[in-house]
């Protein structure tokens, strides 16, 4: 695991950081129907050929999606590597919250074959004054299951920074993405992928999120992915 730095986001001076903080406020961006959830698009990525450098986008979501409290995640990781989760109120702004997830991209895209995903993280801390989101130390879930332990970034590293990038114009999708300029060429850990879409924020309590993933459709029942948040002490 990278050392931990104490260099908040907003202070880092790396110019794809900057960029990341101008707003557009002029997209070109073609919407088109789609039928079906994200996941089945996401199914589709083994039809890939290795090496495709393309970003699936589902286009603008619906007005009614833009809600106050809906934020948008993304999951993403070399096919080798291990998934990366990032979190952010706007796709064009830094995430408030990132973390690599102590289990595989391959073992998630297993997970997705059941067609319903249940990530919580647990917390055993609780800072004093800090909001969920904020506490460093989580326990990973994912159906169920316990993958182990990982801590909140600080500071991305290039790979997330790259992606976070490439994805500031895109609200909900899946697929392939290039890697970073110095990895043209296929990298031993495989495809860079990713699943990005639009999120129903709800707050239980001072100690417990969840986050429901809203479908093209409009529906946020959270029947495919959700993300729990939850402080157990």
């Amino acid at each position: 695991m990278p050392p931990v730095h104490s260099t908040p986001f907003h202070q880092m001076e790396n110019p794809a950081l900057i960029s990341l903080l101008q707003h557009t406020t002029r997209e070109k961006r073609s919407s088109s129907k789609t039928s079906g959830g994200i996941f089945r698009m996401f199914k589709l990525l083994p039809m890939l050929t290795t090496g495709c450098k393309m970003v699936a986008l589902l286009g603008r979501p619906r007005k009614a999606l833009l809600t106050d409290h809906a934020s948008t995640g993304t999951l993403f990781g070399y096919r080798k590597g291990r998934v990366t989760l990032a979190i952010q109120e706007d796709p064009h702004r830094l995430p408030l919250f990132v973390i690599e997830l102590p289990m595989l991209t391959s073992v998630f895209h297993k997970e997705m074959a059941s067609d319903v995903v249940r990530l919580s993280l647990e917390s055993e801390t609780k800072t004093k004054n800090k909001k969920v989101l904020e506490e460093f130390v989580w326990a990973v879930y994912c159906n169920g299951r316990k993958y182990g332990y990982s801590i909140r970034r600080k500071q991305m590293n290039e790979d997330e920074i790259h992606v976070m990038q490439l994805l500031r114009g895109v609200s909900m999708g899946a697929g392939v993405l290039p890697g970073p300029a110095d990895q043209k060429e296929s990298t031993a850990d495989g495809e860079l992928t990713y699943i990005r879409a639009r999120f129903d924020r709800r707050v239980g309590s001072k100690d417990s999120e969840a986050w429901y993933m809203i479908n093209p459709d409009g529906a946020s029942t959270g029947q495919e992915l959700s993300i729990f948040f939850v402080r157990t002490r």
